[in-house]
């Protein structure tokens, strides 16, 4: 009984033993892949966006370190610049300055047509009530002409008449004074007429000047026109630096992480100088190297499986996003599989999900 315990016992051991040694060599020994698949290791990459300012200005608030996580919009950080300031100032003084300008002239203009058109007007009738009387006194003259030239025919007449005493004399007298009267009153005509004259061509230099003061309100006109673009002009002026002042603002474009705070408050930046570097995680993937024997067999839309060395028994379904069209010297970091292969390609392999355990760096399989 105790002999058969004995060899119960041995071979026991030598199960175990056999078993260990297997999971060993099999630990041990090179995995072979089945021909339709390819893998490489590489780090995790993505697309870093440097966020920085348009224009300089000194960082007086910087709200984010390295690996806070942001939200598209978020402030990251807050410029200031004096110079835009004082430019804004300037130009908001200009703007009240022109308007005030512009309400005066607009009042000066209103005067303006208040008063000239009604001056024209005034001289524009005064010349039509003289030419109207002229017309009106010359046929009294072309009358009262004829009564003349018929009373002096008449007084020659009686004259002769009563030169013969064939008239008394009472009426000679009275031709005689008719004469006299009309002639004075064609006289009385004539200095009517041409004091008319004078005052027609009075009235016609008085509307010259009405006319030529009449032209002032479209000059003014045209002035106001031109102020008004030129506060429209400032105006846009002032928008830009308010666009300028707005943009001394950067704000994340994703939701993402700070990947590297490249300033400190304090500090002064040129237009164009990053602040801080950000990505997004949806831009994430792992770029492996494959050979050139390899890359022939792989496409971009290739389904690929991602394993990261905190989870190695977790895959993460990816595809193939880019392949190089350019070899390049194999990196230091990655194992090829024949000394004599010198060139590979990079592969990208982007996850189908964002995955929160990604961050740039971390080596991976894929």
């Amino acid at each position: 009984m105790n002999i058969l315990k004995k060899y119960w016992l041995v071979a026991l051991i030598g199960i175990l033993f056999a078993a260990a040694s297997f999971m060993i060599y099999k630990k041990l020994s090179k995995k072979e892949l089945p021909p339709n698949l390819i893998a490489g290791v590489g780090r995790i990459d993505g697309d870093l966006i440097a966020l920085s300012s348009k224009y300089p200005g000194k960082i007086i608030k910087l709200y984010v370190s390295e690996g806070n996580p942001v939200r598209k919009n978020q402030i990251i950080a807050v410029l200031e610049s004096r110079e835009y300031k004082a430019q804004l100032q300037g130009v908001i003084s200009q703007i009240k300055a022109k308007e005030k300008e512009l309400k005066a002239k607009k009042i000066e203009l209103e005067i303006l047509k208040g008063t000239l058109p009604e001056d024209v007007k005034k001289a524009q009738n005064s010349v039509i009530a003289g030419k109207s009387l002229l017309m009106e006194l010359d046929k009294n003259i072309d009358s009262l002409k004829k009564i003349v030239d018929q009373d002096e025919r008449d007084y020659e007449r009686l004259k002769a008449l009563y030169e013969k005493n064939l008239i008394p004399k009472k009426r000679y007298e009275e031709i005689r004074l008719k004469l006299e009267v009309d002639k004075n009153k064609l006289s009385s005509l004539i200095e009517k007429r041409k004091q008319i004259v004078s005052e027609i061509n009075t009235a016609k230099s008085t509307l010259r000047q009405a006319e030529t003061v009449l032209k002032k309100i479209e000059a003014f006109e045209k002035g106001i026109s031109a102020l008004e673009s030129g506060i429209n002009a400032l105006r846009a002026k002032k928008k830009q630096i308010e666009a300028i002042l707005d943009q001394m603002e950067i704000r994340s474009p994703v939701d993402g992480y700070v990947v590297d705070k490249i300033r400190n408050e304090g500090e002064v930046v040129g237009a164009g100088m990053p602040v801080v570097t950000v990505v997004d995680p949806k831009s994430l993937y792992l770029k492996i190297y494959v050979d050139t024997i390899e890359n022939g067999k792989i496409k971009i839309g290739d389904k690929a499986v991602i394993f990261l060395d905190a989870f190695p028994d977790r895959p993460i379904p990816a595809r193939v996003v880019r392949i190089a069209k350019k070899a390049e010297f194999t990196p230091k970091e990655v194992a090829v599989r024949e000394d004599r292969i010198q060139r590979v390609y990079a592969v990208h392999l982007k996850p189908e999900k964002p995955q929160p355990f990604f961050k740039i760096g971390l080596p991976a399989i894929g």
